[in-house]
């Protein structure tokens, strides 16, 4: 799919590396919008069929009908791939990260319609737990995103106070892991279906609750400029699958 008519402008990257964050609106392809939300569905019929093998409603930390967490399965998907190894994901790492880029992780987000539970604010580098290099995410809107549909809200660098990583507490109802405990509300990305909130990971960020009929789906792309390591150093923490080198796709 050719996406290089997208362009990261000086602003939105002098805004990512000033306060953690910028929004690309309406940069996905169509081809690539449909490709993703058809393997949100295929994926959550899979999870389905195992909680019916099963006999049970809720899988890991998946809740039928009530929230999904599908992550690193692109293995599994060539369709996943033409859009982690794309012209525009590569052309956002290279804005961001610079010329050597690592998938890290990947992951579908789903909040099902009147049910989706919120989350906690964190940076997501909170959740690795030992020192490493910061990350990139990039966050997919697959739905329209609002208030009411539970979309994330970003908290700026300079409203944040810091640029590092802040040790996190786990809280007792959710278990999310809790970095921020301010009163600052954030700044909610309200944007189309096909847009990129592209966030670094020690940016904070939270989300609401779906309170509307419908499911909100989103997808979230992780590189790294290097690959991270486990706390010992013997093995990758995540993904390390190489993307770009000097700039160029290897894939």
């Amino acid at each position: 799919m050719n996406t290089t008519s997208v362009a990261i402008t000086a602003e939105q990257k002098r805004q990512y590396e000033q306060e953690g964050y910028c929004v690309l609106e309406r940069v996905i392809p169509e081809e690539h919008l449909e490709i993703l939300r058809g393997e949100a569905a295929s994926f959550i019929d899979k999870i389905h069929a195992e909680m019916d093998q099963h006999g049970k409603d809720i899988l890991g930390i998946n809740h039928r009908n009530r929230r999904y967490f599908i992550s690193n399965r692109y293995k599994e998907s060539a369709r996943l791939r033409e859009f982690l190894f794309s012209d525009l994901t590569a052309q956002i790492c290279r804005a961001t990260l610079g010329p050597q880029a690592y998938l890290f992780y990947e992951q579908y987000v789903i909040k099902a319609a009147e049910v989706g539970m919120k989350f906690a604010w964190h940076q997501d580098s909170g959740y690795v737990g030992h020192p490493h290099r910061t990350y990139l995410s990039c966050w997919c809107a697959l739905d329209d995103m609002t208030v009411e549909n539970g979309t994330i809200y970003v908290l700026p660098y300079s409203r944040a106070g810091t640029k590092e990583v802040i040790p996190h507490i786990q809280e007792a109802q959710t278990n999310d892991l809790v970095g921020y405990h301010g009163t600052d509300p954030g700044i909610p990305v309200i944007v189309p279906a096909g847009s990129i909130a592209v966030f670094s990971s020690t940016c904070f960020h939270r989300s609401g609750a779906n309170t509307t009929k419908k499911m909100r789906r989103c997808y979230l792309a992780q590189y790294s400029a290097e690959p991270i390591l486990n706390k010992d150093g013997t093995a990758p923490h995540g993904l390390a699958e190489p993307f770009l080198k000097d700039g160029v796709s290897v894939r």
